[in-house]
């Protein structure tokens, strides 16, 4: 009986001095703010993937010649020349009431009304049209 006392007396012991055993429940919290985690990681996680992303287009050229720069600015110079042309045609100091003008591929119509101009901007090749109102503003005196 002695020992069975002993055996009792140590597991209660035991059961005393044990450390009390607490349990909760594992919850994910997504970091991606797409699967739905915090909002404000966004910019952190979109510049930590831009910075190991190492990806390089094939297609792209990286440096452009002399030649191609010059190309380049002259086309864009060409085209902004031509574009005053068009307006001065339009609104300068004796404007038209209609014209057509074409160059590259491309033909631009106006036509004055008495509240507005319509311009029409044709692709010759594939025959798509663009159509731009501009409202006139008539001064009443």
């Amino acid at each position: 009986m002695t020992r069975y006392v002993r055996y009792f007396a140590a597991a209660a012991a035991g059961l005393i001095f044990a450390p009390i055993a607490c349990a909760q429940d594992l919850v994910h919290e997504p970091i991606s703010p797409t699967f739905g985690g915090n909002p404000f990681n966004s910019n952190h996680i979109l510049g930590t993937a831009t910075a190991q992303n190492d990806y390089r287009d094939p297609r792209a050229t990286s440096s452009s010649s002399q030649a191609d720069i010059f190309a380049r600015q002259l086309q864009s110079r060409l085209l902004s020349s031509l574009s005053s042309q068009i307006v001065d045609a339009i609104f300068g100091d004796n404007p038209q009431e209609s014209g057509t003008i074409s160059f590259g591929g491309q033909t631009i119509e106006f036509f004055r009304s008495l509240d507005s101009v319509t311009l029409t901007i044709r692709n010759d090749d594939t025959g798509e049209e663009t159509k731009i109102v501009v409202p006139l503003f008539v001064e009443v005196q």
